[in-house]
């Protein structure tokens, strides 16, 4: 089925004022922010700025083919699509600028965003998602208990510092990680910024906790978040969400339909479902089930020992794994075993979401009981008192 490159293919010859900006051309642009644009894209501090066009012809000038190759297949994937933009009149004119990249092991932070100045007199904000570094992965993980991490500091102080006063409409978007981040600076930033912003795609993005989605901040934003995500969606439909939510059909399967290149185009818009699949439902009752079985402190340690491990194996990056994964197992299993202590912790915690996804699964097998007519059902309910 036909993805974002079909739709570059299809409809990159129209302009923004020919067919108006869509949730497709927010996915494109999110994507683009995956690809290392340093010496590509003028850095945040400068007030410059060049054309996709000039991106794509300086990014192609620096990496060849072999190197883009080299780098896996979310940046291979990532690089096609940028030469495809370029091509296209309806974002070759597009101007690019304000890219940050920050990737910092001693506060566990990783982050990166760019700028675009569209010909409909709009500027998106694109903030990366997850890249395959570890620190960015343990950053990930810190959001299960706890916001915000120091990449939503960096989203909110970059939108800040880069929004300007020109009274400019923005659009803000992301895919995964990415998504959290541009929900979390709209949500954050100074009033007169968040009145100037139309739209907030969060692209399979996680939620926030409870506190975050009940404040007045986060409440009058609502009404423009835009939050998609995939039939069998993970990681969009991890922690606490007010918004409603679009799902889309994916080409791929289970965890890999997170890939946003599997989301499937009609026209100007994703191919949409009625509903998540009840796989997608039981995987996240299962995953807020075991969270929610963990205290803070305990989440916070399994966390920590999860990365010891990886460390003490020398594991920087899961590019580790693709480039010599039988040595980096055995280094795993013998970090596992030098900590007793962390192989119970990691030990007790896998258990305990084996057990709570077992339960789910074995409920979603017993027979639902018909109410009786004229009774109504109770959705608040039982507290087991």
């Amino acid at each position: 089925m036909a993805n974002m490159m079909d739709y570059l293919d299809w409809r990159g010859d129209l302009t923004l004022d020919q067919s108006p900006f869509n949730e497709v051309d927010n996915l494109i642009l999110s994507q683009l922010a995956y690809l290392n644009l340093d010496y590509v894209v003028p850095p945040a501090v400068s007030g410059d700025s060049v054309t996709v066009r000039e991106a794509a012809e300086r990014y192609f000038a620096m990496y060849d083919e072999r190197t883009v190759s080299s780098r896996g297949s979310l940046i291979r994937v990532t690089a096609a699509l940028l030469k495809k933009m370029a091509d296209s009149p309806r974002f070759a004119h597009a101007r690019m600028g304000k890219f940050a990249n920050v990737l910092d092991f001693g506060q566990m932070k990783q982050f990166a965003a760019v700028q675009y100045w569209l010909d409909d007199g709009t500027i998106f904000v694109a903030y990366r998602g997850t890249d395959h570094t570890l620190v960015g992965w343990k950053e990930n993980f810190h959001m299960s208990f706890t916001t915000p991490v120091p990449s939503q500091f960096e989203a909110l102080r970059y939108l800040e510092d880069t929004a300007g006063d020109a009274g400019v409409p923005l659009r803000l978007g992301g895919h995964s990680k990415g998504g959290n981040l541009a929900v979390y600076a709209a949500v954050m930033c100074r009033p007169a910024i968040r009145r100037r912003i139309l739209e907030v795609y969060n692209n399979d993005g996680p939620g926030f906790d409870a506190r975050m989605t009940k404040s007045p901040e986060y409440r009058s934003m609502l009404g423009r978040i835009r939050k998609i995500v995939p039939q069998t969606s993970i990681v969009g439909m991890l922690r606490e969400h007010e918004e409603e939510y679009v799902v889309v059909r994916s080409s791929q399967n289970r965890f890999m339909q997170h890939d946003a290149m599997s989301w499937e185009v009609l026209g100007p818009q994703f191919v949409h479902l009625d509903r998540i699949t009840e796989e997608s439902r039981m995987l996240d009752m299962a995953l807020k089930s075991w969270l929610r079985g963990m205290s803070r402190a305990e989440r916070e340690r399994f966390v920590d020992a999860l990365f010891q491990v990886f460390e003490l194996a020398e594991v920087r990056s899961f590019r580790d794994f693709s480039q010599a994964k039988w040595r980096k197992a055995r280094a795993l299993i013998k970090a596992l075993n030098q900590s007793p202590e962390n192989k119970e912790i990691l030990t007790r915690t896998f258990r305990l979401l084996f057990r709570e996804g077992k339960r789910v699964f074995l409920e979603s097998l017993e027979p639902k009981i018909p109410l009786r007519a004229g009774r109504e059902e109770d959705d608040g309910g039982y507290d087991g008192m």
